[in-house]
């Protein structure tokens, strides 16, 4: 990540000016990007933690192999993470649920919050597969009770039960809730308690420090044109408008 560190010292050495900006064309950022030195131990730490995080166990594998780089987390652990996750993105919320109190039932004993959106979920899946009558027992039997205790829980109910009013989901405000996004957010959640309970982050660095760049990279357009990144996915420099 050396072009956030590039960025962070640019922010400190260019001093903001009252008319104009200071131009840095691309020879020059390129000069100052290649006196950046990133020691490649640490970008292969990078690397290996968000592998063993997201749960890549092959890639993880493979990489400590090529690259000799040691994971924090000990990859054996990592297999019946992935279960859980997969589960839920499948849909399979019931077996998710068993699968995380075989690992530890303290993880959703201790965190209302998610035993509800694994709750919230199957009821989503009930009404995506048209059991309609079941879904409506199981929001009254299972979710209802916990409606009542907590105001956001009885909110996120309301919106999920109102896609039964709907024939055609296109038009239903709330319809998002059927798409697959829904259920990677629900697995990412269960992926992150897990995570926590096994005294690990539960979020990898990668896209933090991905995210402190836009910033840098916002900051520094105030003082400054010079050659922007504006795919991340490529991350290669385009010109400064001139």
């Amino acid at each position: 990540m050396s072009l956030f560190w590039l960025f962070v010292g640019q922010l400190g050495s260019i001093e903001t000016m009252s008319t104009s900006k200071k131009v840095i064309t691309r020879e020059e950022w390129e000069k100052k990007l290649s006196d950046v030195k990133i020691r490649k131990e640490d970008m292969n730490k990078l690397v290996m933690n968000f592998l063993a995080t997201e749960g890549y166990v092959e890639a993880a594998e493979k990489f400590r192999m090529e690259s000799g780089t040691e994971p924090d987390i000990d990859l054996a652990t990592i297999t019946d993470r992935m279960a859980v996750k997969k589960a839920v993105q499948c849909g399979n919320v019931q077996d998710a649920i068993e699968k995380v109190n075989d690992l530890n039932p303290e993880i959703l004993d201790t965190n209302p919050q998610l035993f509800f959106h694994l709750q919230q979920q199957k009821l989503i899946e009930l009404i995506r597969n048209g059991k309609v009558e079941e879904a409506l027992e199981f929001a009254q039997d299972e979710l209802a009770p916990r409606g009542e205790e907590n105001q956001s829980f009885l909110e996120e109910l309301e919106r999920t039960v109102a896609l039964l009013a709907f024939e055609d989901v296109s038009n239903c405000p709330v319809g998002e809730l059927l798409d697959i996004s829904q259920r990677l957010k629900t697995a990412s959640e269960v992926n992150a308690a897990i995570l926590t309970s096994q005294s690990h982050e539960k979020d990898p660095k990668l896209p933090s420090l991905l995210k402190m760049l836009i910033w840098a990279q916002h900051q520094l357009d105030e003082k400054a044109v010079y050659p922007h990144i504006n795919d991340l996915s490529t991350a290669m420099l385009e010109d400064p408008p001139l």
